[in-house]
Formats: structure tokens, C-alpha cells, sequence
């Protein structure tokens, strides 16, 4: 009998923030993911030093799934941020770096953490407000009527990430492809409650980003089909092509054993059993002018073949992922078992084609009413196409949010050095019965208050990563990056030419100030209705939705942390 080793009781670790291991770990990673910040973002390089694939990205998803997080304290930040990620998909730095900020410009004050975070929701509650409000001076509305402004919002998500390797010709081109992706998936007709539909990424990797395009329905790979040949296939009387879509394997071999077992008397093959059930339902598809049969799984070749011969085009392996688009694009109901064959399973196409590109050959289902599309995304690298696969899907699902609530925040730093900028105007102006509600001190309030705008400030210089100056002003709070290697001027307008986000020009005196100065000086007016220079310039733009709930996310998570005054792990 083995030595029984005697039960170790938990470890109890007190005030966390202030171990040293802990400050260690979390400004190791904030310093991560700040320098993955932005278009000019360092990349990262990603593997699990036992072989396996190497992951390059600037990425908040791919960075925070493939790095290793032993830290409980950095597990809930983590976690958190990427839970926002998968609701939203964008902005998971921005939340993950203003966390970093809060916590460590918070954890420094010399008063409960009861009352900095009671203070802090306050101050979250303000920036929450003024970002709803039409006074609001730091977002833009977009109008689907104009692809200006979608444009400016899908050219700032493709810029923003590196890794692709683009160049303007591409982003460009991309650009407009995702954009007629989204608008494929718009319901052309109005209903109460209308649904989205769906595009579906076709990867083509080793060719030119160029050759990216996308088209209406979808594409099955299929790389038996014979080229040259003309694709006869039957049709309906109304001139429609029927299709059955199976989701059982059609392969013959569907006994498990595993479900028990089955009798069979003596001279009868179970196989042969299977393979003429199988023709049955092939005869039962040629009469009810079935055109096309889509099978999820295995297809018997017998099968293939009868239906070949009777003008049934026959696809299977076409995996689960396609189940969803093709049951939805064409009217039919996935069919679960051979008994449960009806005519009311049935779909119905417009065409069919054969498409090819590079060496793969697809056949492409053509809808007559499309809200599914298949985007072709090619790029030069395997690496590449990865990155640039999550940001398409990245700028599909913000054209979605934005749909709903059809606004945009103005990006390259200006919100967050706004956001401060107003924070502090309306901090200093605040009636004393705020404080009074707070239970704090308006010395307390302050405090706390130049902490949560250092802390936006801290995202917007992070944007910065060729040790150039970072300017801000003082009219409408704007951010204003300097080339590296300026000089030190009196008039910075001969510097500058756009703020971050290229709204404003330097065509007045805008009395700026260093962004790295410890206090910073209240906006004396708004940021103008009329942008000083067209839209069709390429604002940077930001998603709306995203970045509140980053925001939100971020300040509530760096509470959590604040609030920790134990942590108890587990010996055993």
C-alpha cells in the first residue's frame, strides 16, 4: 500500500496588488499588449515551444488564447476581456490597456478602494452619459444610405492590424469587398423582425490579395468535378433546381455498434442491406426531381454514381459549418434519417455554376433571393490569411452592430484624450452634493478623477510607437501625433497637419500641450458639428458599441481587481 501524503491546507494570499509578483506580472503584460497597439503595433509571435504552429499577430483574441496566464489576478482580466471580445470582436486591447491604466493608477491612492471605486463609477457614468447625448462632440453618426462613413469604419478595422500585410491598393479592395459581403447578407425586403444572414469565408491561400472576391451563395469545394464539361442538371417545371441537404452519412455503414446489437439471419449481407436502402432513397430523389443532393457527411459511391446517371448532382463532405447557410439560403431541412424523407425537406435553387480559383475547383449554388454570400479572402501567407480572416470577420460583425445602433466614435486617440478633456471640464464644476452623495472629499474626487483621464490618455499614447511626441489640444481635445525626429518648434500647426483622427486641421491655433504632462487643462468649447475636412478624406473611425462596452468592461474589471483583499489557491 502506498504512503498516503498528508493534505496541505489552501494558501492565503492578502492585499494581492501589492505583491510584488503580481506588479510584476501585470505590468509585464500591459506592456504586451500596449506595444501590440494600433496600425503601427509590434507583432507578436506566438508558439508553444514543443512544436506545433506559430501564430504571428497584434491581435487581443489570438494574444490572449495562446498566451499562458498563471496569475489569478491576470486570469480575471484576461478572461474578462475576452469574454467583450467574443460579444463584440473589436476593441479587446483598448479595453485590455485602459484596465491596465485604472489599476495602476488607482491601486496608488491612499484611501479605500470603497471609495475609489464608488467615485469611479460616477466618473464612468458621466463619460456613459455625454457618449449617448447628442451633445456628444466625439462620435459620428452613419448614415447606410452613404458608404462614406462604412468606409471609413471598415479601412480603420483592416489598417489597424499589421500582420496582414497590406497595402493601400489592398485595403482599399478589401474594403470594398466587405462591404458588399455585409449588404449581400441585408434582407432585401423589410420585415418586423428581419435577420442578417451570413458570409461564408472561403480560404485560397499562397495568391495575391487581389484576387479576394465575393460572390452571391455558396461555394462547395468540390475537387472531382470536371472542368470544360457543361454541368447538366435537372430542373423543376418552374424551372428551379430542387436540392436535398442530408446530415446523416450516406456511406452504407451506419450500424454503430455501439448502440447494441442486430440479428441477422443467415445468407442475408447487412451491407448489401444498407446499399439497396440507400438506392431506395436515391430513386425516391430522382422521382421527386431532386437536381441536387448535398450530403454533410460520407456519400456511397454507388450512390454517387446512380445519381450521376439519372442528372442528380451528388456533393458530400460538406461539413457541418455549411449546414446552417445552405439550410437557410435554400428553404430545406437538413435530413436526419433515411426514413424520414417528405417532399417538405426540400429547397430550391436559381443556378448552379463551376467557379475555379487557384488550383480549386468549387461549385457554386446560386439563390434566388441571396442573404448568404461566399467571400474568396486571399493572401500570400498562411500567417497572413489568418490575421486577415479574423479582422474581415472583425469588420463584418461591427457593420452588424453598427446597423443596430448606426453610430461611431472618432478614433486614432482623439476619444480617449476627448473623453479626459471633458472629464476634467465637468470634474471641476461639480456641486458639492456630489460629494456629499459619494461620501468622499472633493480632494478625493479629484484624485480619482486624474487617474481615470490618465488612464484614456494612456490608450491614446500607446497608439505611439516610434518615440514621437504626442500632443493633445487645448480647443477641442484632440490627439496630434508628431513625427519621430521633430524638432522642438513654438508653432507645432508647422508639424502636424490632421488630429488622430483627421477631423480637424492645424488651420487655427489650437494651443497645444504635451499628452505626457501630469494635468491636463479642461476644453474651453466642443469639437465642431461640421468636420473641416470631407468624409471621403478617410476618418479613423471606431465601433460605437464596442468601445462603451470597453470602456465599461474595463473599469468594472479593474474594480473587481481593486476590491481583491484575498486570494485563497488550492496546495493539493
Amino acid at each position: 500500500m502506498s504512503r498516503l501524503e498528508a493534505k496541505k491546507p489552501p494558501l492565503f494570499i492578502s492585499e494581492p496588488l501589492t505583491r510584488d509578483a503580481v506588479s510584476q506580472s501585470l505590468s509585464l503584460l500591459n506592456g504586451i499588449l500596449k506595444s501590440s497597439y494600433g496600425p503601427a503595433g509590434r507583432l507578436k509571435q506566438l508558439h508553444n515551444g514543443v512544436g506545433g504552429c506559430v501564430c504571428t499577430t497584434s491581435q487581443s483574441s489570438a494574444l490572449l488564447r495562446a498566451l499562458s496566464v498563471s496569475q489569478p489576478v491576470l486570469r480575471v482580466l484576461t478572461a474578462s476581456i475576452q469574454n467583450h471580445v467574443s460579444r463584440f470582436s473589436d476593441c479587446g486591447l483598448f479595453t485590455a490597456i485602459l484596465c491596465c491604466g485604472f489599476i495602476e493608477n488607482f491601486r496608488s491612492l491612499k484611501f479605500a478602494p470603497f471609495t475609489v471605486i464608488k467615485i469611479s463609477k460616477h466618473l464612468l457614468s458621466l463619460c456613459m452619459d455625454y457618449l449617448k447625448s447628442e451633445a456628444c462632440a466625439c462620435r459620428v453618426s452613419v448614415d447606410f444610405s452613404s458608404v462614406e462613413t462604412l468606409v471609413c469604419l471598415v479601412r480603420s478595422i483592416l489598417t489597424s492590424k499589421p500582420a496582414c500585410m497590406l497595402n493601400k491598393t489592398e485595403v482599399d479592395h478589401l474594403t470594398t469587398l466587405v462591404l458588399k459581403a455585409f449588404l449581400f447578407t441585408v434582407p432585401c425586403h423589410a420585415e418586423t423582425n428581419a435577420v442578417l444572414g451570413k458570409c461564408v469565408v472561403v480560404p485560397v491561400k499562397g495568391r495575391r490579395v487581389l484576387d479576394s472576391t465575393v460572390l452571391p451563395g455558396l461555394l462547395i469545394e468540390m475537387p472531382e468535378i470536371q472542368l470544360g464539361k457543361p454541368l447538366a442538371v435537372k430542373r423543376t417545371g418552374s424551372n428551379m433546381i430542387k436540392i436535398a441537404l442530408f446530415s446523416v452519412s450516406m456511406s452504407g455503414d451506419g450500424f454503430n455498434p455501439e448502440e447494441g446489437t442486430i440479428a441477422v439471419h443467415h445468407g442475408i449481407s447487412l451491407e448489401v442491406s444498407e446499399l439497396n436502402q440507400l438506392l431506395n432513397v436515391g430513386k425516391q430523389l430522382v422521382e421527386d426531381e431532386v437536381g441536387l443532393v448535398v450530403c454533410q457527411k460520407v456519400m456511397h459511391p454507388s450512390l454517387k454514381q446512380y445519381l450521376k446517371e439519372n442528372g442528380v448532382i451528388a456533393v458530400d463532405r460538406a461539413g457541418l459549418s455549411l449546414m446552417e447557410p445552405l439550410g437557410r439560403m435554400t428553404g430545406s431541412k437538413p435530413i436526419a434519417s433515411m426514413h424520414l424523407l417528405s417532399s417538405g425537406c426540400y429547397g430550391s435553387l436559381k443556378d448552379l455554376c463551376i467557379e475555379s480559383f487557384a488550383s480549386k475547383h468549387f461549385i457554386h449554388l446560386i439563390p434566388e433571393d441571396t442573404v448568404i454570400c461566399s467571400l474568396i479572402l486571399c493572401n500570400r501567407s498562411e500567417t497572413a490569411w489568418d490575421e486577415l480572416k479574423r479582422v474581415c470577420e472583425t469588420a463584418e460583425h461591427v457593420l452588424q452592430l453598427t446597423m443596430k445602433d448606426p453610430l461611431a466614435l472618432l478614433g486614432g486617440g482623439c476619444t480617449e484624450t476627448h473623453l479626459a478633456s471633458y472629464i476634467r471640464l465637468k470634474s471641476s464644476s461639480l456641486p458639492a452634493s456630489t460629494f456629499k452623495d459619494l461620501d468622499c472629499s472633493q480632494t478625493q474626487y479629484q484624485l480619482v478623477a486624474d487617474g481615470f483621464c490618465h488612464s484614456l490618455e494612456s490608450v491614446a499614447r500607446s497608439l505611439s510607437h516610434n518615440d514621437g511626441e504626442i500632443l493633445t489640444d487645448m480647443v477641442y481635445g484632440h490627439c496630434w501625433f508628431v513625427p519621430s525626429g521633430s524638432p522642438c518648434v513654438p508653432n507645432w500647426s508647422d508639424l502636424v497637419s490632421k488630429c488622430g483622427c483627421g477631423i480637424i486641421g492645424n488651420t487655427e491655433d489650437l494651443n497645444w500641450r504635451f499628452l505626457r504632462g501630469q494635468f491636463g487643462s479642461p476644453i474651453t468649447r466642443g469639437c465642431p458639428k461640421e468636420p473641416s475636412v470631407k468624409v471621403t478624406d478617410l476618418l479613423t473611425l471606431d465601433c460605437f458599441a464596442a468601445k462603451c462596452s470597453g470602456l465599461q468592461v474595463a473599469l468594472e474589471t479593474a474594480n473587481l481587481i481593486l476590491d481583491l483583499s484575498y486570494i485563497i489557491e488550492d496546495q493539493n
